[in-house]
């Protein structure tokens, strides 16, 4: 028997794989609270020099000075107004700022304006360097180590590092510690992601990927509400980071990924764990997966590595793919969340209607994704592409046709990324898996970085940015129909596996294994069917 058809005789989706899943979503609130916090934290409210106008004065003059010419000097210079014009000074006495919003932030703190302004942009740029590096570090760490020990690892790396940056007694310590948080919330999303894919059937399995994000959906939502209630940083950061020691019982209750064991030769292990999990779902063992040496596919004991990826015909085809698909996906994905970031005046009310937004995209995948992954992603990326392309035909005086159409691209680039994570997760083998998603993550973090560079060229052409991100997702969903389609086939243990795709066929006594659901069968019939494989 394979290791689905052995899931499906366990209950592949029964009390213990739901509890599991409860597991695994916790951390998700909190990464929401990590990944959306520098909106926050690092907020830059209105401010002046001292002995300088008042604040509507100040904020006149930087009004003035985005319509002026010298635009891309805002982030980066003073900017003072008098009676007749605005005009370039310098601050020696320091900043006053305006505490009807913030009481304090890392811009206040520090004076992170004016001339330091761009220190500001470095720490978010140094802090999703550390969501770069994280990925690749911790999918590899998981395939040698095990998904269980690198989530271990990360959420307490994540919490630690996260209640000391809010005593960090300088920005240079704040950014190094921040470098270390991203580097962990890579670690938890990749390995509870693929924790969760491995110990689900074939036919739920999708719910890994999307349940996640329903959870990371919430936790964006309900920072907004923390936020609104906390408005000094410090004590905001501590507040998002604290309940992380929470999870300390994970060390008791959160499960190895048996498949992991059994690709790893640590048969008895796997088979304790399958039996515990057949005890839990109300289900019986099958008699010829009791015993130790049982035939059971994907036991072979290997080193995975970055190059094994590339080194077969199909598989670097596949992979190169999804590489694109990654980059293409992030870097939409942040390019129009900044641009309809300027639709609402209330900073708390408008990051909650952002997070709220997500739950249809993401509830749309569940439907699709039972019938196709391939056409799912190729569709939705198509849907994100149109929707840039037809927003260069909307005149740029009508801003609410302009708005309904960017959100009409975000609903779609965001059920792509939905798509994307079970898609991997199903492509790659299980002795490549966590490697390839780190992998593939990292090309996203990459999309993430540009983002910004690529919304820069709006000052110079408005048009240039939606052809990019128009045609970069329409040449990914073409280029999506090449991928093989993964919906109700059992996972690739081994890169030989990946590579005979076409040839692997289900066996035909498996048809009533398949659905998660289905009464167990009795012990004479899972004799039989162990005899037959």
């Amino acid at each position: 028997m394979n290791f689905d058809q052995i899931l499906s005789a366990i209950g592949g989706f029964g009390k213990f794989q739901k509890i599991l899943y409860i597991w695994i979503c916790l951390p998700q609130v909190l990464l929401a609270f990590h990944m959306m916090v520098s909106i926050f934290t690092g907020a830059t409210p209105s401010h002046r020099c001292q002995g300088s106008p008042s604040f509507e004065v100040w904020n006149q003059s930087l009004s003035a000075a985005h319509v002026s010419p010298n635009f891309s000097l805002v982030e980066s210079a003073c900017f003072y107004s008098d009676v007749n014009h605005t005009r370039l000074i310098p601050c020696g006495q320091g900043w006053v700022y305006n505490q009807e919003t913030f009481q304090s932030t890392t811009v206040t703190e520090w004076d992170l304006v004016c001339d330091r302004a761009g220190l500001n942009t470095l720490g978010s740029s140094i802090y999703m360097f550390g969501l770069l590096v994280g990925s690749v570090a911790f999918g590899a760490m998981a395939d040698r180590y095990g998904r269980r020990f690198v989530l271990l690892l990360s959420i307490a790396l994540q919490t630690m590092f996260g209640v000391a940056a809010a005593f960090s007694p300088n920005f240079i310590v704040y950014v190094v510690l921040r470098f270390i948080v991203g580097a962990t919330i890579s670690g938890v999303i990749i390995n509870a992601f693929v924790l969760g894919t491995e110990w689900t059937c074939t036919k739920r399995r999708m719910l890994a990927g999307i349940i996640t994000d329903f959870a990371f959906g919430a936790g964006y939502m309900l920072l907004s509400g923390v936020a609104y209630l906390i408005r000094d940083w410090r004590k905001l950061q501590l507040a998002i980071s604290a309940p992380g020691f929470l999870l300390i019982f994970y060390i008791w209750v959160v499960p190895h990924s048996a498949r992991w064991l059994l690709a790893n030769d640590r048969r008895a292990e796997a088979i304790a764990l399958l039996r515990k999990a057949a005890l839990v779902n109300g289900r019986v063992l099958p008699p010829a997966v009791q015993v130790e040496k049982c035939c059971i596919a994907g036991g072979e004991r290997r080193t995975s590595k970055v190059v094994d990826l590339i080194q077969t015909p199909k598989m670097r085809k596949r992979t190169l793919i999804l590489f694109y698909l990654w980059f293409v996906n992030m870097l939409v994905y942040y390019c129009l969340s900044l641009g309809v970031s300027r639709l609402g005046t209330d900073l708390y009310m408008t990051q909650f209607v952002f997070g709220l937004v997500e739950i249809p995209a993401r509830s749309l995948v569940l439907i699709t994704l039972p019938f196709s992954r391939r056409l799912s992603q190729s569709v939705f990326m198509a849907l994100g592409g149109l929707a840039c392309l037809l927003m260069l035909a909307v005149p740029a005086d009508h801003p609410n046709a302009l708005t309904a159409m960017a959100m009409v691209g975000k609903f779609g680039i965001t059920a792509s990324l939905a798509v994307i994570y079970v898609y991997t997760a199903e492509i790659f083998p299980t002795v490549l898996r966590q490697t390839g998603i780190g992998v593939s993550s990292m090309f996203a973090r990459m999309g993430g970085v540009l983002a910004p560079v690529i919304n820069m060229l709006h000052n110079v052409t408005p048009t240039t940015p939606l052809l990019i991100f128009g045609t970069s997702q329409l040449l990914g969903a073409a280029m999506a129909l090449a991928l093989p389609e993964t919906a109700n086939r059992p996972l690739p243990d081994s890169v030989e596996d990946a590579e005979n795709w076409d040839l692997r066929r289900p066996p035909p006594t498996q048809e009533h294994l398949a659905t998660c659901e289905a009464p167990g069968p009795d012990q004479q019939h899972l004799q039989h069917l162990a005899g037959q494989h």
